[in-house]
């Protein structure tokens, strides 16, 4: 009966959990309209053309006095920037994905991820992670910033790209982006990115050349802006974080979320570090070079509806007819494990495994392993649960044992309800006794539960997070892992098996409680047709084997206890 009611708390705990969570992502923020409307231009027509940064630039102390020779206007849009506007985005393909460039400020405006469906149902589609319209707008900038006037290119600024279209074609494995931008005071900037094949890594600089007659001081910025994510098709039960994060050696791993954007700006010096913005499955991040001090900040613009996390550099100065350049990385796409870990130290981490992560990763990496061999990732869940359930017999034998012995003491708890009524002081001293008696421990069932717990809910988030597992199919009607089942088989039989295991279990004395355990499958049932076929695949298949290994421990208590094995056949002999 105890285990029974621990059992019934932590279950009901863990729904209240998940309501809690589904109402945040809700109510917490208001939605955003789904009409499309362009945006991504933060700064109006006359902040471009009189110079000076803007509004959703960062607030960096200005560095320097104004350039020499610099003429007002020197952002204003000429004849040939008028024309790499009219042509269009640069568009880059690789092996892995299509970027759109806009010739403003360089600004990667779209990016697709060629082998990841936006849908499992249209394949054709690939999933689309930067956009710069809303809702979900999501975009990837840089820039300059120089004297008080501000007088070289932030992200508004118009380039001259070297060409329109680039393709990675067969024997090639990097393509290279420049775009151009000069002013009349003899300041010329070249923007590069480099792609690479089979990799969602972009190198990306920005140089400086001054060719006027008197040194300048720059500093550059990287950033990436968004709005809150909008997906009508998500489910309420599942809550994931949508926001800013950052790393640090010093700060380690840490959550800006787009509230506490709008609180408080974020303004930090880190060295090694990267800012980030993640999404269920997906990131970008820029990361700075290694060995200098940075700057992170945020921002919320346009009434808390845009927000922005980034960094900016030290302030450099360039001699006169001298050069210099800026470098970082930014990498867009999905959350890889394995892939994240070799570009820079803590990247891994963007996959949110929580407070577990010290259970999930080991988790994750042996159900990986077991995937590479299988090459299923249905086989590979239910494999990884067989092995979690193996190594915990030991502790649920334990468990089932003490419940088994409970059952057997069922008559004779209800003949002490009914002897001693409504006194409960006698009654308690009734049943201690009998336990002594008998040698069972009520609890003996609750710490095994309570070992495993932790273990379970860290396999429910590497389930959940791992990119790997989107849209996998399984069997039969099962073609997606990531998706309610739509058939609701497995949810139905999810609720068979936790009825079943209850009719393994002791029947609580109390009605009020046998009403409410009997409801609990069915509640679960509802629960869990709106979960991940993959989340319930683990659970029926986690509830199959208790079933099997209760029934089985269950079964030799009692036929010990029939060969006058157990303490009350000792006794009456």
């Amino acid at each position: 009966m105890e285990n029974m009611r621990l059992i019934l708390i932590l279950a009901l705990a863990f729904v209240l959990f998940l309501i809690y969570q589904a109402w945040v992502e809700d109510y917490s923020t208001p939605p955003i309209a789904s009409t499309e409307t362009e945006t991504f231009a933060g700064s109006s027509a006359a902040e471009r053309a009189n110079g000076g940064s803007p509004a959703d630039a960062p607030d960096a102390p200005a560095v320097g006095a104004p350039t020499v020779n610099a003429v007002p206007g020197a952002f204003a849009a000429d004849q040939e920037a008028e024309s790499a506007l009219a042509a269009g985005p640069i568009v880059v393909e690789t092996d892995v994905l299509r970027a759109e460039i806009s010739p403003r400020g360089g600004t990667i405006q779209a990016l697709y991820l060629l082998d990841y469906k936006q849908n499992a149902d249209d394949p054709s589609k690939p999933f689309q992670l930067l956009k710069a319209t809303t809702p979900n707008l999501f975009i990837v900038q840089s820039g300059l910033l120089g004297g008080p006037d501000n007088d070289l290119p932030t992200h508004e600024a118009v380039f001259t790209p070297a060409q329109q279209r680039y393709s990675l074609t067969e024997g090639d494995n990097e393509l290279l982006v420049e775009l151009f931008w000069q002013n009349d005071a003899g300041i010329q900037v070249v923007k590069r990115y480099r792609f690479e094949r089979s990799r969602f890594l972009v190198h990306a600089s920005q140089e400086i050349i001054n060719s006027t007659d008197a040194p300048i001081a720059v500093r550059d910025y990287e950033q990436l802006q968004r709005t809150e994510l909008y997906d009508p098709a998500k489910s309420s039960f599942i809550h994931t974080y949508t926001g800013g994060v950052y790393y640090g050696p010093e700060v380690k791993y840490k959550k800006e979320s787009f509230a506490d954007m709008s609180k408080r700006p974020l303004d930090l010096t880190i060295t090694d570090g990267w800012v980030a913005m993640i999404q269920h499955y997906f990131m970008a991040a820029w990361i700075p070079p290694t060995g200098i001090e940075e700057t992170f900040y945020t921002k919320a613009i346009d009434g808390d509806s845009r927000y922005i996390i980034g960094t900016y550099s030290p302030a450099i100065t360039i001699p006169a007819g001298a050069s210099h350049t800026f470098e970082s990385q930014l990498f867009a796409g999905p959350k890889l494990q394995d892939r994240l870990a070799e570009i820079a130290p803590g990247l891994e981490l963007a996959v949110d495994y929580g407070w577990l992560t010290i259970l999930a990763e080991p988790i994750f990496w042996l159900l990986n392993a077991i995937h590479s061999v299988v090459g299923n990732w249905g086989w590979a869940i239910i494999i990884l649960t067989i092995l979690i359930k193996a190594a915990f017999y030991k502790l649920s034998e334990t468990s089932y044992k003490s419940m088994a012995n409970m059952r057997k003491m069922t008559p004779r708890i209800q003949a002490l309800k009914d002897r001693y009524g409504d006194d409960k002081e006698k009654l308690n001293q009734a049943f201690m006794e009998l336990y002594k008696k008998e040698k069972i421990n009520p609890l003996g069932g609750c710490l095994p539960i309570l070992v495993q717990i932790p273990v379970f809910i860290a396999l429910y988030w590497v389930l959940l997070e791992s990119v790997e597992l989107r849209h996998a199919p399984f069997i039969l009607w099962l073609d997606n892992l990531t998706e309610p089942d739509p058939l609701y088989i497995l949810p139905l039989i999810m609720g068979v098996s936790m009825f079943v295991q209850q009719k393994l279990n002791p029947p609580p004395p109390d009605p009020m409680q046998a009403k409410i355990f009997m409801a609990l499958p069915f509640v679960f049932t509802v629960f869990f047709a709106f979960f991940p076929s993959g989340l319930v695949l683990y659970w029926v298949t986690n509830n199959l084997l208790s079933i099997s290994q209760q029934w089985y421990i269950t079964r030799k208590v009692e036929q010990a206890a029939s060969q006058g094995g157990g303490h009350s056949s000792k006794k009456s002999k």
